[in-house]
């Protein structure tokens, strides 16, 4: 006879507990901010760059970013409980209660906001208010109302590369708008291949996605395929306006084919498997392609 199963541990408690505050964050997505707007700072930054404010801007980014995850999640708790994708969320599954998740995501919020006023600049500020505002009184409300959501939502989704250049430089110029555009025309391929996959999920829950609005998915794949050919143009952009030299344009172009070439396959066959190859391709292409920004600036 097995003995009785022990309790967890105030340690173990203590674990699931951050845990769990770290899952309202959205951390993924999070980290992805993170990840853009810190190094648009480091392209922004020609000679020297400062270690502090880079600090600065990654910590401002991760704060606001984590902002937005956790009171989106306060905003949508009901909608949560209805996809399979996100029941087991910590406020659907009933492990953090939407009033501590609201006081969470304030309290991230003015962290992250009063760090980029004190250490970054004031634009870096405004644009991570901006972010904020957009993502959470606009884009989120809307995506019930209108497939037109996912537009305005790649918005606030493209603005931390302004942040991060901003947060340098206290102005966007050609630079930080070459990186707002990459990420803008990236992310829609992207969120279009995941809302394919999670189309029931998102009828089930209520969300007018454009995969729940036209079932047949001929408006997502062609969508789709346009924006990965605008992309190419804006990943041009760079170069163009003398960021970067040759091994990054012919890189990103390479890259950009690629990607290209798995939405007109998903536009031919609008498969969950081609939704799901291209959903991945695009989490691969843009490390891959800030990497090469990276190792080619000018």
């Amino acid at each position: 006879m097995s003995p009785p199963a022990q309790p967890p541990g105030a340690l173990t408690i203590h674990f699931r507990r951050a845990a769990d505050y770290l899952a309202l964050t959205k951390p993924e997505l999070t980290l992805l901010s993170v990840f853009t707007a810190t190094g648009a700072a480091y392209l922004a930054s020609a000679e020297s760059t400062s270690a502090i404010l880079l600090a600065a801007t990654f910590a401002g980014t991760a704060l606001v970013g984590g902002a937005c995850g956790a009171l989106n999640q306060y905003v949508e708790r009901g909608h949560d409980a209805m996809m399979r994708r996100t029941d087991r969320r910590p406020i659907p599954a009933g492990r953090i209660t939407p009033r501590a998740t609201m006081f969470f995501g304030v309290g991230l919020a003015l962290a992250g906001l009063i760090v980029l006023a004190l250490f970054t600049t004031t634009l870096a500020t405004i644009l991570a208010f901006g972010t904020i505002v957009t993502y959470l009184a606009i884009y989120t409300p809307l995506k019930r109302r209108t497939p037109f959501a996912t537009i305005i939502g790649g918005i606030p989704g493209a603005l931390p590369p302004l942040i991060g250049w901003s947060a340098v430089t206290g102005s966007v110029a050609m630079g930080g708008w070459a990186l707002f555009f990459i990420l803008f025309f990236w992310q829609m391929p992207h969120f279009l291949a995941l809302a394919w996959m999670y189309r029931n999920d998102y009828a089930r829950a209520g969300f007018r996605m454009l995969a729940v609005v036209d079932a047949s998915g001929a408006s997502s794949a062609r969508q789709a395929l346009v924006y990965c050919v605008a992309l190419i143009a804006a990943s041009a952009m760079p170069t163009l306006v003398g960021m970067t030299g040759t091994l990054y344009f012919v890189g990103a172009l390479l890259l950009s084919i690629v990607f290209l070439a798995l939405a007109v396959r998903f536009m031919r066959e609008r498969s969950g498997a081609h939704a799901r190859q291209l959903f991945f391709a695009s989490l691969a292409y843009l490390p891959a392609l800030f990497f090469l920004l990276m190792i080619d600036r000018r």
